[in-house]
């Protein structure tokens, strides 16, 4: 991994784009963070798919081979003929996953070219997604000038981060407990065979939590962070937390107990895995579905979590952690682009910036035209701005010109006194 980016999600609720604009903003700025870390512009991206209320359905597929060798182009005609028979108007199909073929007589064959047969049969899993929902995603995406390469449902990629060959061919379960949604992902025998999605995560626990104790979300949000737990020991009922109150118009604060806030929380996340159980026990995936459960994501850092996990699901549960995975850990399992299939997305609006980094040409000359005319008054900043622009590259170095631009706009408004408060040498605050 050569860099990353982080920030709070806004513009989407329930996983799905509600604000575009909003969503457009948030998308603009991780990307520009993960640019500057790893020093190069990105413009393609494979997609965490949670949006559209994915589904998931398993199809038993016939194709006749008429006694000849089973070939790479059968295999494909298997899975056109799979993704064929789950068309429904209004949705489309993000993955078709073999998860076994039959030769023949022959149950359990998980590569049959080469084999001689009759018949090939195929047990396909296959995801599909609102067909709207998709669209909306690829147009703000557009909109920040990155292209979809290919999409990956969400609890798939989990599983594949957090989960190894064994777990993956023994029977896993992994719940990804987000902030809109929570989802999950079935794997065994190697492959993965059943997700599902349900639409509460922790932006319901932090709700619950501002309502509870009449305060505002961010203070609940970092309540729930630092203090949260869904266990309801007697150790933490002496342990105090002070709470700013909404509603006065001096602050006013007043003091809980940590198991009180415990008793807030424990409901919903009660809530959340009953319905996990429930999703599992509805997929009629018998032993398949109660073998070990890995969880992850922002809600399986709650402390408790594991041991109520544990009771209510009815299996061993453990937190999962990320593993390195190789480069083409996704290949075979990230659906292709639709953007081949797509409306042509109208170009950004005027007046919104390109991401920060990816700044044009003209852009830049104004910049250091600006930066000419103040170099006379600190040129110490001015030449080493200048020589980080040359030796570490246009795009990566413009952001920084154009802080210093506002910065010279600042300092000749206000200039500081030298003797309190000396400028630093190549450096912009």
């Amino acid at each position: 991994m050569s860099g990353y980016g982080w920030r709070k999600s806004e513009g989407v609720k329930g996983g799905a784009i509600t604000e575009l604009r909003e969503a457009e903003a948030a998308i603009r700025a991780t990307v520009a963070q993960a640019e500057t870390m790893a020093e190069r512009p990105i413009d393609r991206v494979v997609v965490n798919l949670s949006c559209g209320h994915p589904a998931s359905r398993l199809f038993n597929v016939r194709w006749p081979i008429g006694g000849r060798v089973v070939t790479e182009a059968d295999i494909r005609r298997v899975v056109t003929e799979g993704r064929l028979q789950a068309s429904v108007q209004g949705r489309e199909v993000i993955h078709t996953l073999p998860i076994d073929f039959t030769v023949d007589d022959t149950e359990g064959v998980s590569d049959p070219r080469g084999h001689v047969c009759e018949t090939l049969k195929a047990r396909l899993h296959i995801i599909d997604a609102a067909t709207t929902a998709l669209l909306n995603l690829e147009t703000v995406l557009a909109r920040t000038e990155l292209k979809v390469e290919a999409l990956v449902s969400s609890p798939l990629a989990s599983g594949l981060s957090v989960l190894d060959a064994d777990e993956r061919e023994l029977g896993t379960t992994v719940v990804d407990m987000g902030g809109g949604t929570t989802s999950l992902a079935v794997f065994g025998d190697s492959q993965m065979l059943h997700t599902a999605q349900i639409a509460v995560g922790g932006l319901h626990v932090t709700r619950d939590i501002a309502r509870g104790l009449s305060t505002s979300l961010e203070n609940a949000e970092r309540l729930k962070t630092v203090y949260g737990s869904a266990d309801l020991s007697t150790d933490v009922e002496d342990e105090l937390l002070t709470v700013e109150l909404l509603g006065n118009d001096v602050p006013h604060f007043e003091q809980i107990s940590r198991a009180q806030l415990g008793r807030i929380i424990r409901p919903r996340m009660e809530e959340t895995l009953e319905l996990v159980r429930e999703k599992l026990d509805g997929a009629g995936l018998g032993m398949a579905a109660s073998g070990r459960i890995v969880l992850t994501g922002g809600g399986s850092l709650l402390d408790g979590i594991r041991p109520l996990a544990e009771r209510i699901l009815g299996a061993p549960v453990s937190v999962g952690r990320c593993r390195v995975l190789p480069s083409r850990a996704l290949s075979g399992w990230a659906a292709p682009s639709r953007s081949s299939t797509c409306p042509k997305t109208p170009p950004p609006p005027q007046g919104l910036p390109r991401r920060p980094g990816c700044c044009s040409g003209p852009q830049v000359l104004s910049v250091l035209l600006a930066m000419l005319n103040s170099a006379m008054r600190h040129p110490a900043v001015f030449y080493a701005n200048l020589l980080l622009l040359f030796a570490r590259g246009f795009d990566l170095a413009t952001q920084r010109l154009i802080e210093s631009h506002k910065f010279f706009f600042r300092i000749l408004s206000d200039p500081p006194d030298p003797t309190t408060n000396p400028l630093p040498l190549g450096r912009c605050p």
